[in-house]
């Protein structure tokens, strides 16, 4: 299954990338010189925005330290999914509607988001819930998109909440079904 995932994300940020060209719009977000990141390209603008463009991870990410805490082991393609790219937060619509796919901009950030996972598993450890991973939020209040750790399906989740609707049978397919999304900052 990884190769179709890294094939899914690769033809995702690419079509990014070539929508900002046929627009041609750059990709940009706020600079902030406390928070670099290997994706920012040339110089801040008279605005305070950089531009931005994905980047592998070399080396990729490693969530061994997660497992080691929770003594679970985290499913490859979401691992697979954080830790091919450096990358700002990506736009994209889906058949459901929009949404936000949740990317690491660098290293503190890998870190916070491995944080944010633990206490997410963990909150549905403490409810008795099985272990959901997110992945994107959604336009829709207290409703993120999660992988069951199990069964790798993609999941509509409400915060705190068994997840009740599978969007896909697995993230390469849910990515292949996104369109992304390039805002023009004003």
């Amino acid at each position: 299954m990884s190769q179709q995932l890294i094939q899914a994300l690769d033809n995702l940020f690419g079509q990014l990338q070539r929508l900002a060209e046929d627009q041609q719009v750059q990709l940009t977000c706020e600079f902030d010189p406390d928070w670099l990141s290997p994706c920012q390209q040339n110089e801040p603008d008279k605005q305070g925005l950089i531009e931005w463009l994905p980047v592998l991870q070399q080396p990729p990410g490693d969530f061994s330290s997660v497992e080691s805490a929770l003594g679970i082991p985290i499913h490859p393609d979401l691992k697979l999914f954080y830790t091919r790219y450096w990358s700002e937060v990506i736009d994209a619509r889906s058949a459901r509607g929009n949404l936000q796919l949740l990317q690491a901009w660098n290293a503190d950030d890998f870190e916070r988001l491995q944080q944010n996972l633990i206490g997410h598993i963990l909150m549905k450890q403490r409810l008795k819930q099985p272990v959901t991973l997110f992945f994107a939020i959604t336009d829709e209040e207290d409703f993120i998109i999660s992988v069951d750790n199990q069964s790798g399906e993609v999941m509509l989740e409400q915060v705190g909440c068994i997840p009740q609707e599978t969007l896909a049978p697995d993230l390469a397919t849910f990515i292949n079904q996104l369109q992304p999304v390039v805002s023009i900052e004003e």
